[in-house]
């Protein structure tokens, strides 16, 4: 594996927006890092979505495309069905893709779409304000669950990896964490491998992230990575979900 030391290249020097030990900034790094390394910085183009991300484009590097909210697979799909060459993902979190863009997430996943999504599961609305997200927890504190998320009120979390696995035109889907060093290293690799499987034309890739949101958790950044491992790591277990071509990470 190529050692990446001091900023990737293709992360702006710009210093980040998001809260203190929040998933985003160390996600972005992942992907810069991937981009650097497949050497794909001048053809890769990254659709941003609404929420916390809203403005990644002014981190990232490259060219960047914004969405409407829940629109991004609908836009990366335009992107790269107009331009095959460039390397297309976008980038969105569990209100803007499991919410309102479950349409736009479903069909383009169903039709094998060949781009990349990186999907941020923090269990909550995070820039609005913390409002109860298709992803939160039963029993999960929001500002729209005050008592906490109730299945006969609200539904059940749901899984979003694992619906769009059993979806023929679904190649690659993985659930990684950034809580923790070890974590993060395996998140790089299923970012790695997606992209690599989209530079292949293998189709629809998923990186699922369970990312830590101290300040809608109402937690320390340290207690909030605990409560990935200890408590949403259960309802949405880590590892691969599915893999077409059945091998493991790169090395």
């Amino acid at each position: 594996m190529k050692k990446v030391f001091g900023r990737p290249l293709s992360l702006k020097n710009n210093a980040l927006h998001y809260c203190a030990g929040c998933g985003h900034s160390i996600t972005h790094r992942l992907i810069a890092e991937v981009i650097d390394e497949l050497n794909i910085r001048d053809r890769t183009i990254g659709v941003p979505p609404a929420g916390c991300a809203v403005i990644a484009y002014n981190y990232f590097d490259i060219d960047m495309l914004e969405s409407p909210h829940g629109r991004g697979c609908a836009v990366a799909t335009g992107i790269k069905r107009t331009l095959p060459d460039r390397i297309v993902f976008s980038y969105q979190g569990d209100g803007d893709l499991a919410a309102i863009g479950t349409a736009e997430t479903f069909h383009a996943a169903n039709r094998g779409e060949n781009i990349t999504v990186i999907f941020i599961n923090n269990a909550v609305y995070g820039m609005t304000g913390g409002q109860m997200a298709p992803t939160t927890l039963l029993g999960q504190h929001s500002t729209t669950s005050p008592p906490g998320r109730n299945a006969i009120l609200d539904g059940y979390p749901i899984r979003m990896g694992d619906i769009l696995a059993n979806l023929e035109g679904t190649k690659y889907i993985e659930r990684c964490a950034v809580n923790t060093p070890a974590n993060i290293l395996k998140a790089r690799r299923a970012i790695k491998k997606a992209f690599q499987y989209q530079m292949d034309g293998v189709g629809f890739t998923l990186v699922e992230i369970l990312s830590q949101c101290p300040t809608n958790w109402k937690m320390t950044p340290i207690d909030a990575c605990r409560w990935v491992d200890e408590v949403m790591a259960k309802e949405f277990p880590i590892g691969v979900i599915k893999d077409v071509k059945g091998k493991g990470h790169d090395q």
